[in-house]
């Protein structure tokens, strides 16, 4: 079966504010993905940190880290076998020193995870410390799984500001990259989020799908943004809510026919140590 024969893939993205109680968030989670796959999902993006979350941080992080094979993983597989769909959430990982923790996704279907990532980027920015808790994943190839013919890519809130991370993603062949995240309110943020998911479906030609915390403390506006960087759906602010958009990839291929700007590159992405910064960068 060829790409263009391939059915349409539902996708949805669940926005939620998790809280302090894995329970109530697993909870949560159930009743958004069964929403979801009523509507037609196949597979359901929740946001950074849906297992556990506090504001501010501090050492319950660690006390409710788990395993990626832990209970709240146990749970979502669970919840995506009752369904029949793949489930991708945020979660606390244990760290390495017992101190920091690990922000990790982890996607995962009926019989088990399909794949993680640990969040490259922290968020040490606009008065934020994130490191202070967590510690970076490594550098790495990219995990990607494959949905109904599309290649899913992960990765997390702030990695979004570096687009590097959305071109290795690119050039591993994702056609859809999931972004959960706890995108924090603040001065032109909402406008930031919104620029950089469609800026990042824009120049590599893929659908994105991001899943978002809801006010007061994320932006909300979670959404799915095709290759041209229209948005096929979104939630706006709403507390709770799941919006789905039905994705074919023959719409990746229409689109790289008319602006074929991957092939066209000249420059390649290739993991390594940051840049030097120059005199005065922050």
């Amino acid at each position: 079966m060829t790409g263009e024969q391939l059915p349409a893939l539902g996708v949805a993205v669940a926005q939620f504010a998790p809280i302090d109680d894995r329970g109530a968030n697993l909870a949560t989670i159930d009743r958004l993905t069964a929403v979801a796959a009523q509507r037609g999902a196949r597979l359901v993006l929740f946001p950074e940190y849906s297992s556990y979350f506090v504001d501010p941080f501090d050492d319950r992080l660690s006390a409710h880290a788990e395993p990626v094979e832990g209970p709240f993983t146990s749970e979502l597989i669970a919840i995506a076998a009752r369904h029949g769909v793949h489930v991708v959430a945020g979660m606390l990982e244990h760290g390495s020193d017992g101190r920091r923790v690990r922000n990790t996704v982890v996607a995962v279907d009926g019989s088990g995870i399909v794949a993680r990532y640990r969040k490259l980027h922290l968020y040490d920015a606009f008065g934020q410390r994130e490191s202070d808790w967590v510690e970076p994943g490594e550098l790495g190839a990219p995990e990607t799984f494959d949905v109904d013919g599309l290649r899913v890519g992960l990765m997390t809130c702030y990695d979004l500001r570096f687009p590097e991370v959305t071109r290795l993603l690119a050039d591993a062949g994702a056609d859809l990259v999931l972004v959960a995240a706890e995108w924090v309110r603040g001065p032109l943020k909402e406008q930031h989020w919104r620029t950089l998911l469609h800026a990042r479906a824009i120049e590599n030609t893929f659908f994105v799908a991001a899943a978002d915390h809801p006010p007061p403390l994320g932006v909300g506006h979670s959404m799915i943004v095709d290759p041209q960087g229209v948005e096929r759906a979104a939630v706006g602010i709403a507390a709770e809510e799941v919006a789905v958009a039905h994705l074919d990839r023959a719409a990746i291929a229409r689109v790289r026919r008319v602006n074929p700007a991957l092939q066209l590159r000249r420059l390649r992405v290739v993991p390594g140590e940051p840049a030097t910064p120059r005199d005065g960068d922050a």
